[in-house]
């Protein structure tokens, strides 16, 4: 593939682009490491083992009646996200202290940072005209997290499922987001890392792409979306993106 082919479009027009945000903008921290930097905000050692006896018994956790309850809406309100979490603690027979170490990271946006080319994607984008939407199976303000990266600009709308009380994959929260950005889903793009939940979308009709969940910050993902949408990159690390799924019509 020469350079002048890796400048090409591929895609097709859109009028916008809704993004997830945990595991497609900003890194998801594994259970491991979810429960080593718990262990340290506690002041404790984080050695393997130890690390590896909470994951088994949050793991075994999961799946008891008491937190399956909500599971399915843990994120639909921030009140069903705590109780839900403390189900789920109280039954792995985690302590308070530690308990709370690990609410306290999984709703800290500094441990989930940006991937490096977030920035140059949604400028892009802007400067194309595509609107953007942020739409996440969240139990917090995501607005703040934006602003302080300096990304809020190149943002049109948030939709989050704890304001609206509805997560993926339910298509309701599709609708609002497609409802606040005034597209219609043939002409809205949703990408997402998790088929189960952003792969959802296409059952409205929107174009879907689903990329591999970010791990390091570091990892050039994005280009892929900027070509899906019939715009140009230079970012000559990306290989040619997969076509976006649509939905059977």
């Amino acid at each position: 593939m020469s350079a002048d082919d890796r400048l090409t479009p591929v895609g097709v027009p859109m009028d916008a682009v809704l993004f997830d945000w945990r595991g497609t903008l900003v890194v998801t921290l594994s259970l491991s490491e979810w429960v080593a930097r718990a262990l340290q905000q506690t002041d404790r050692d984080s050695p393997p083992n130890e690390v590896a006896n909470v994951e088994a018994a949050l793991v075994r956790a999961i799946d008891h009646p008491d937190v399956q309850q909500n599971w399915d809406r843990v994120d639909e309100s921030a009140l069903i996200h705590r109780e839900t979490y403390t189900r789920l603690f109280q039954v792995a027979g985690v302590d308070d202290d530690l308990a709370e170490a690990l609410y306290s990271v999984e709703s800290d946006p500094a441990h989930n940072p940006f991937a490096d080319d977030v920035a140059d994607t949604l400028r892009t984008l802007k400067v194309a005209g595509v609107r953007v939407g942020i739409i996440s199976d969240i139990h917090f303000d995501l607005r703040p997290v934006f602003a302080d990266a300096g990304l809020a600009t190149f943002v049109d709308c948030y939709v989050l499922s704890f304001e609206h009380g509805v997560q993926k994959p339910n298509p309701r929260i599709f609708r609002v987001a497609l409802d606040e950005l005034g597209v219609e889903p043939a002409r809205a793009l949703m990408v997402g890392d998790r088929a189960s939940h952003d792969g959802a979308a296409v059952e409205l009709g929107m174009p879907t792409l689903l990329i591999p969940p970010l791990t390091a910050t570091s990892q050039q993902r994005l280009s892929v979306v900027l070509r899906a949408c019939g715009l140009p990159t230079d970012n000559s690390n990306t290989a040619t993106p997969p076509p976006p799924t649509s939905a059977e019509p």
